[in-house]
């Protein structure tokens, strides 16, 4: 993990922003005291698109049907 003044992290941002995109973790600190860090982001995941498990799930024809062992919960 780098540390670096608020001073010079100012002169340096680009070089700062290519590391902590790379993966390196960037404190900033102001009055030697931590104050910022860059980290990276974690990646993207695909957006969920409606109907792309359509056919996997299947659900029995007598789904609703009563349970017999569940005859005295019906009442």
């Amino acid at each position: 993990m780098l540390e670096i003044s608020l001073t010079e992290a100012s002169k340096d941002w680009q070089s700062l922003i290519e590391g902590a995109i790379k993966g390196e973790e960037i404190l900033i600190a102001k009055d030697n005291k931590p104050v910022v860090k860059l980290v990276p982001l974690s990646p993207f995941e695909q957006s969920r698109k409606a109907g792309s498990a359509k056919g996997m799930v299947t659900i029995s024809d007598d789904f609703d049907e009563p349970i017999a062992d569940f005859e005295d919960y019906l009442q």
